[in-house]
C-alpha cells in the first residue's frame, strides 16, 4: 500500500482487509535531486517481497506510483483509490498546472508549512467530515511536495497488463469522477473516503481481493 501525496499510513488504517490478506505499507522516501518517477519507483519497490503473490494498492498520488512500481515488480492486481489510470482523467486544475508547468515555476517557499495549512483550510470546506484534516497530511518537506506535484502533472502512463480496479468517491474534487469510468463509486465520498467511508471501501476490497 502506498498513501497519497504528503500523507502517511494513517489515512489507510481504517480499512479492514479480508482474512488471509496481509497489508504492508510502503512509506514515502525523500526524492533525490532531479530524480525521475521511474527511478523513484525502483527505490520504493525495493521493500516489496516478490517471492510470493501480492497486489498493489495506492491512494491518490500513490495510485499513480503503484502503476509505476508494477512495471518493476509485477503484481497480480492493482487497486487505486481516489486516483487515475491516465492523465486523460485529470481535472481542469491539474491540466492547467500541466500546461504551464506550475510546480516547476513556483518557488520552493510556496510549498512550506504555511501553504500546507492553507491547503488544509481549503480541504475542510470540501470535506466537512474531517475537521482535523491536517493529521493525515504529515510529510511536509517543501522539496518533496514540489517534486511530487511536478511528477503528477508530468506523468505519462503506459499500458498495464493486469486488472486495475479504480475506486472513487462521487464528491472528489482532486480527481473528479466525471473524467473517469471507475469500477466502483462510493456515494458521498470526498477525496478522503478511505477515512470517512472505510466500511464501504472495506466491503468493496473484500470483493476484489
Amino acid at each position: 500500500m502506498v498513501s497519497g501525496l504528503g500523507a502517511d499510513d494513517l489515512v489507510l488504517q481504517k480499512i479492514v482487509f479480508p482474512e488471509g490478506i496481509e497489508p504492508v505499507f510502503i512509506p514515502w522516501l525523500m526524492p533525490e535531486k532531479d530524480e525521475n518517477l521511474e527511478h523513484y519507483a525502483q527505490r520504493m519497490a525495493e521493500s516489496i517481497d516478490s517471492s510470493e503473490p501480492f497486489c498493489l494498492l495506492g491512494y491518490s498520488f500513490g495510485g499513480i506510483l503503484v502503476q509505476e512500481i508494477h512495471r518493476i515488480k509485477p503484481a497480480q492486481k492493482i487497486i487505486i483509490l481516489g486516483s487515475v489510470k491516465s492523465p486523460l482523467e485529470y481535472s481542469h486544475l491539474i491540466n492547467i498546472g500541466r500546461r504551464f508547468q506550475l510546480p516547476k515555476l513556483l518557488p520552493l517557499r510556496f510549498f512550506n508549512e504555511k501553504s500546507t495549512l492553507a491547503y488544509s483550510f481549503v480541504r475542510k470546506i470540501f470535506d466537512p467530515e474531517n475537521p482535523k484534516l491536517l493529521q493525515y497530511f504529515r510529510v511536509k518537506d517543501p522539496y518533496y511536495l514540489k517534486w511530487s506535484m511536478h511528477q503528477v502533472v508530468n506523468w505519462k502512463n503506459k499500458p498495464i497488463d493486469v486488472p486495475i480496479y479504480q475506486i472513487m468517491g462521487d464528491r472528489d474534487i482532486v480527481f473528479p469522477i466525471n473524467k473517469c469510468q471507475p469500477d466502483y463509486v462510493i456515494k458521498g465520498g470526498t477525496h478522503l473516503f478511505p477515512v470517512t467511508k472505510s466500511k464501504e471501501l472495506s466491503k468493496i476490497l473484500s470483493k476484489i481481493l
